[in-house]
């Protein structure tokens, strides 16, 4: 897989304001391309599995019982993807853990529409006592 392509995304992930965009990247140069699909195995991800909980809350109006979701990690590129699926409707995820931002795309229930969210996680930032001035 080429990493350029990962960077572009991870790139788009964090700058692009039309979330379609980068969906539509990812769907055009990874999802079924089979040098990305055979990359990585399942894993969970305390992080993603609580993200997508949360904006489902919002997508719904109310907390889902369920979220059937198949997580996919890629160590060597710092990547997680998967598609989901809750109340009937079907959608994916992909979260870069380097960059600690991630886009849901979840389809609607009575359109072709197509609802996004990104989200990201705080980083987490250590500094030695001894460099402070």
């Amino acid at each position: 897989m080429n990493a350029d392509r990962f960077q572009k995304l991870k790139q788009k992930m964090s700058k692009e304001s039309d979330l379609s965009k980068i969906w539509t990247y990812y769907m055009d140069h990874f999802s079924d391309h089979p040098e990305f699909t055979d990359m990585g195995a399942p894993e969970r991800n305390p992080f993603v599995e609580g993200a997508i909980r949360e904006i489902f809350k919002q997508f719904f109006g109310k907390k889902v019982p369920s979220v059937n979701l198949l997580l996919i990690h890629i160590p060597e590129y710092n990547f997680f993807h998967g598609p989901l699926q809750c109340q009937g409707r079907i959608g994916g995820v992909i979260y870069s853990d380097d960059i600690k931002i991630g886009l849901i795309a979840m389809s609607s229930s009575s359109s072709d529409e197509v609802k996004y969210s990104r989200f990201s996680s705080p980083i987490q930032v250590s500094y030695d006592q001894r460099d402070r001035n």
